[in-house]
């Protein structure tokens, strides 16, 4: 049956839906007892049907109007349901806005980048499996819905890429089908950057077979569960493995960017800690912090019950959760666009403090290193605590696309009901495809109700955003949260690129939109905490994979690295007075060896002085060295 384009069936039926209304009114009985009778008694519809030779006049006409139409509306239905399923998506639907997006926020008024016509693709071919030439069985709704993911799918670079890397790290063509369970590893913490409606559009013009043939490999994929991306999709994944195991760049930190290639694994990483956090008990940790009121406590000995199973070098991995942010500001042509993505993710390494109230990481031992390999994730990350007072953590992150490095200079404060953290140092991001260097500051941290009430976690204060070298930063205002605010974890700030401005705003715990609402764009969200993570720390799973011993990495680890710390360890399998012995064993070995050599010379990090500021510089000497199992490696044993 062909549309109903002038509307004729939908004008019938309400005339025929009209008139069987009035007949029935016209013929319904005065009578009122069907309007009062109690509602203990059964209605008129769990009767049985009275015989006809008993029925009025009037009662059997309203039976013949009844039974036509119960027939009308069937008929109707059926010419609804034939027409929605032969006639495109209602105009104001997702297709509106892949055929003619609004305006980015970064460039108003503007066209897709490639400067080519839009093309929408058609519609009855995005359904997957299920669309209207294979089946018509399938309810209206669920077209709609595999159309439109379909449509965010083919739409956005940043999910195909997303996409593609999780298609390369399941790779399970030398696995057999009896581990095929066992091999994916699905994550609850993944990123969730916001796909914005402003990239529906595909700018590519490809020949009516190239099209066909795409269209059929989407539908193939939704058949399979599995999507085949071409094209130079592969490259966007930021995948780590290269012929001669590294990445080069034109900027003087290229011999920074090492990729370690290895094997992918052929495990699962694991969703949650070997045991959940203890019950508080011990030393009184209120007597401990009333003799250090608004004292430094990173100088003062803790007891472990108010440790979580992680150290601060993994805490500074653990800002890396949300990376591909930097890969898609590496693959940004907007300078403004980009400054909003690193913004974006310096704002997401806060995200997972709203979780974290209870504890705090433990400190790392002088010399201590940590080493973190993600070829899902397309990075390589190494720290080092370089000095002990004061306590500076170092730490580099090279990928393909980036490099990243901090140093953390972190002082404590008790203040009576709260804790307060105060860093110093600044972080620093280089991207590998513009050469853009970016360094910011980091704002304070407040844990708040440390003896009564619910532990809640503010961050506050400005953020400054530097681009070196051009006319384009930014400005965060992490706005302070009283106990009686109703809104807390506010951002608010913008992107200034010459004589242009990007509003910022959201919740450094939720959100970080670009533009003015409404029509703001969701540029990052945290991915969903685990079910069980309050009794896991308040980890997310990236968190919790972090002091993960992977198969074979223990002959590959230097005796410094963190993994092998056994008071965190014992911490994490849940032997509490196992790990307050250990710990007091290595703060005294540590306090002995400082006695001994003063002088401490870290392995893998330099200091160096920028505009009369303290520094630490990555050598590059480390990931070298592991290849050679670290036979020169002169640091002390710690444990």
């Amino acid at each position: 049956m062909s549309a109903d384009s002038g509307g004729l069936l939908a004008r019938l039926g309400r005339v025929l839906f009209y008139y069987m209304k009035m007949m029935l009114i016209e013929t319904e009985p005065r009578s009122t007892c069907a309007a009062t009778r109690p509602q203990s008694l059964p209605g008129a519809e769990s009767l049985p049907p009275a015989p006809l030779s008993s029925l009025t006049p009037d009662h059997q006409l309203r039976e013949d109007f009844t039974v036509l139409a119960k027939d009308l509306v069937a008929s109707l239905k059926g010419v609804v349901a034939t027409l929605v399923l032969h006639a495109p998506p209602p105009r104001r639907s997702l297709v509106s806005l892949y055929i003619n997006p609004p305006p980015s926020p970064f460039s108003p008024g503007s066209v897709p980048v490639s400067g080519r016509r839009a093309r929408p693709r058609r519609w009855w071919r995005l359904s997957g499996p299920t669309s209207p030439r294979r089946s018509t069985s399938t309810p209206v709704r669920v077209h709609l819905l595999l159309y439109n993911v379909t449509v965010m799918v083919c739409a956005s670079p940043e999910l195909r890429s997303r996409l593609a890397r999780i298609h390369d790290a399941s790779d399970l063509a030398d696995v057999s089908a009896a581990n095929v369970s066992r091999q994916f590893q699905q994550s609850l913490s993944y990123s969730s950057s916001c796909v914005s409606a402003s990239e529906f559009f595909d700018a590519e013009e490809h020949e009516d077979q190239q099209d066909d043939q795409h269209d059929d490999q989407l539908i193939n994929a939704g058949e399979t569960g599995v999507i085949e991306l071409d094209g130079d999709s592969s490259s966007e994944a930021g995948s780590l493995s290269s012929e001669d195991g590294s990445a080069s760049s034109d900027n003087s930190d290229a011999n920074m960017i090492t990729v370690v290639s290895e094997p992918r694994p052929s495990w699962s990483r694991r969703s949650r800690l070997p045991s959940p956090r203890p019950e508080p008990g011990g030393p009184s940790l209120w007597n401990l912090l009333c003799k250090n009121i608004g004292k430094d406590l990173s100088q003062v000995s803790m007891p472990v019950t108010i440790n979580e199973p992680l150290n601060m070098l993994q805490r500074l991995c653990e800002e890396l959760e949300y990376s591909e942010l930097l890969d898609a500001a590496a693959s940004c042509a907007d300078p403004a666009e980009r400054a909003a993505l690193v913004a974006s993710f310096a704002v997401s390494a806060y995200a997972s403090a709203a979780h974290r109230a209870a504890s705090k990481p433990f400190n790392p031992l002088l010399g201590e290193t940590y080493e973190c390999v993600r070829h899902d994730r397309g990075f390589s990350f190494v720290g080092e605590q370089v000095s002990h007072h004061p306590p500076v953590s170092a730490c580099h992150a090279a990928s393909p696309r980036w490099l990243f490095w901090q140093e953390a200079r972190i002082k404590t404060r008790f203040w009576g009901k709260s804790m307060e953290f105060q860093p110093a140092g600044r972080v620093h991001v280089r991207l590998a495809t513009t050469g853009d260097h970016y360094s910011w500051n980091k704002v304070t941290t407040c844990v708040h109700n440390l003896f009564g009430g619910q532990r809640w976690v503010d961050q506050y204060g400005d953020m400054h955003i530097v681009c070196h070298g051009t006319d384009v930063s930014c400005k965060l205002n992490f706005i302070k949260a009283s106990s009686w605010s109703s809104g807390r974890h506010e951002v608010r700030g913008s992107v200034s690129c010459g004589a242009r401005r990007v509003r910022l705003s959201g919740r450094w715990s939720e959100a970080l939109y670009a533009g003015e609402p409404p029509a703001a764009r969701c540029l990052w969200r945290p991915g969903a905490m685990p079910a069980d993570h309050e009794a896991y720390y308040g980890f997310t799973r990236f968190a919790t994979e972090l002091n993960e011993m992977e198969p074979g990495m223990e002959d590959l680890l230097p005796h410094t690295d963190t993994r092998l710390r056994p008071d965190q360890r014992a911490l994490e399998d849940g032997d509490v007075d196992k790990a307050e012995r250990l710990k007091h064993e290595l703060e005294q070995a540590q306090r002995d060896r400082r006695r001994e050599q003063p002088e401490h010379t870290p392995a893998w990090f330099r200091k160096e002085y920028e505009g009369g500021e303290e520094a630490w510089r990555f050598t590059g000497e480390y990931w070298t060295a592991r290849e050679k199992g670290f036979p020169d490696l002169a640091a002390p044993r710690l444990w």
